[in-house]
């Protein structure tokens, strides 16, 4: 009498419809990620000027003048990402903060480059959404 031995496994073109399953999840996902990053390091960035701004004010009140402060990098790991820094020098009684993109974020981000904030809170952004900086801050 003859056993019959059922092989159990998958077969290649089974294999092969989930390989092909998961790659295109994956095309999917993969730009949808990278654009998550992208508006997740410029709202950190807009914060940071916002903090930026606060520090500048709290120095103007002890001061009565803008001269002589300094911008700090914050502290959410954005030093790769963004340079933060004065547009310029500060003068006495006005000042203008940006966050310039570095590296893959200027690359990636081109609807929102540098983002700019004054003394007065005027925001500003250059990039393809320069006429409307609410859509980046």
């Amino acid at each position: 009498m003859k056993s019959l031995q059922k092989n159990q496994g998958f077969t290649l073109i089974e294999v092969m419809i989930a390989v092909v399953i998961i790659a295109v999840l994956a095309a999917i996902a993969y730009p949808s990620y990278n654009n998550h990053v992208v508006k997740t390091r410029r709202a950190a960035a807009a914060a940071c000027l916002l903090e930026n701004q606060q520090l500048l004010e709290r120095y103007f009140t002890t001061n009565l003048t803008y001269v002589g402060a300094e911008v700090v990098q914050c502290a959410n790991g954005l030093d790769a990402h963004y340079q933060i820094g004065f547009d310029g020098d500060p003068e006495a009684r006005s000042y203008t903060i940006q966050a310039v993109p570095q590296g893959q974020q200027a690359s990636r981000d081109t609807t929102c480059q540098t983002l700019s904030l004054t003394n007065v809170g005027v925001r500003a952004v250059s990039g393809t959404a320069s006429s409307s900086p609410g859509q980046c801050w």
